[in-house]
C-alpha cells in the first residue's frame, strides 16, 4: 500500500513538472508597478512569517513550560486589561503599516493620466484587436499558425516540438521601452480578460464598457500572457504577446507598419 502511494505521488509530481514551470513566489515583473506589487507582497509575507513565529512560538512555549506534568498551576485571573490593549493596538499598527503603501500602489494602478501611448484593445472570440490611437494603425492578433495546426486533433504534430505552444501569436503588440502605455479595453461579444503576468496586469474586457489600465515596461523583450476569463470553447487559444523594443526601433516599426497598410490599401 505504501509502495503504491509513493509511486502515485511520484507520478503526480512528474506530471506536474512536465506540464508547468515550478514557481515558489510571484514574479518581480518588468514594469515599475509590477516591482511595487512584488515588494508589497514580500512585505506582507514577512509580516505574516513574523506573526506566525511569535504566535506559534508562544503556543509551543506555553504547552511545554506550563504542562501539568511540570507542576504548573492554573491561573486565578479571568482577564488582563493590559494584555487586551496590547493585542489590540499591535495588530492595528501592523495593519496600518501594510495598508498605507498598499493604498498608494492601488491609487497609482488607476492613474492612467498623461500616457505616452494609448492603445484600444478590443476582445473577440477568440482574438485581440489593437488600435494605436493617433497613429492610424490597427490590426488583429490571433493564435500563431504553428500552434493552431498542432492543436487540431489528428494533426500528427507533436505539441512539444512547437515553440511557445498556445502562447504565440501571428502579430504581437509592440510598445516602446520606458513609455507609459495606456490600454482602453472593451469586448465585442462576451467578457474576456487581458492578462500579462510580467506586467502585473489583469483587466477585464466587457461588452459595452471601457476599462483602462497602464504599464511602463523597463526592459526590452517578449512577454506572454493569455485571456484570463472563460470566454467560450476556444478560450485556451487566445494568447497575448507583447514585444517591448527600444524607442528608435519602435518608431521604425511604426513607420514600416504604416507603409505596409498604405500599400495594401492602394492595391485594393
Amino acid at each position: 500500500m505504501i509502495r503504491k502511494l509513493s509511486l502515485g505521488v511520484f507520478g503526480l509530481l512528474a506530471a506536474t513538472g512536465a506540464g508547468a514551470e515550478w514557481a515558489l513566489n510571484m514574479p518581480r515583473g518588468v514594469t515599475e508597478l509590477s516591482a511595487e506589487t512584488y515588494e508589497l507582497h514580500m512585505m506582507v509575507f514577512y509580516w505574516c512569517c513574523a506573526i506566525a513565529a511569535v504566535v506559534f512560538g508562544a503556543m509551543i512555549y506555553s504547552l511545554i513550560r506550563h504542562r501539568k506534568s511540570a507542576g504548573a498551576n492554573p491561573a486565578k485571573f479571568s482577564h488582563s486589561m493590559t494584555a487586551e490593549v496590547i493585542w489590540t493596538v499591535i495588530p492595528i499598527i501592523i495593519l496600518l503599516v501594510m495598508a498605507v503603501p498598499a493604498a498608494e500602489t492601488l491609487i497609482r494602478l488607476e492613474d492612467s493620466r498623461k500616457p505616452d501611448l494609448t492603445i484600444v484593445v478590443t476582445a473577440y472570440q477568440w482574438k485581440w484587436h489593437y488600435e494605436y490611437q493617433g497613429q492610424d494603425l490597427s490590426f488583429y492578433s490571433t493564435l500563431s499558425r504553428t500552434s493552431g495546426d498542432a492543436r487540431r486533433k489528428g494533426s500528427g504534430i507533436d505539441p512539444f516540438t512547437v515553440d511557445n505552444y498556445l502562447l504565440d501569436v501571428d502579430r504581437p503588440l509592440v510598445v516602446p521601452q520606458g513609455a507609459k502605455v495606456r490600454l482602453l479595453l472593451t469586448s465585442s461579444d462576451v467578457v474576456h480578460s487581458w492578462w500579462v503576468p510580467d506586467f502585473a496586469i489583469k483587466k477585464d474586457a466587457i461588452p459595452g464598457f471601457v476599462n483602462e489600465t497602464w504599464f511602463r515596461p523597463q526592459e526590452t523583450g517578449v512577454f506572454r500572457g493569455q485571456c484570463a476569463e472563460l470566454c467560450g470553447m476556444d478560450h485556451g487559444y487566445m494568447p497575448i504577446v507583447v514585444e517591448v523594443v527600444e524607442q528608435g526601433a519602435f518608431q521604425a516599426w511604426l513607420a514600416g507598419e504604416k507603409e505596409d497598410a498604405a500599400r495594401f490599401a492602394a492595391a485594393n
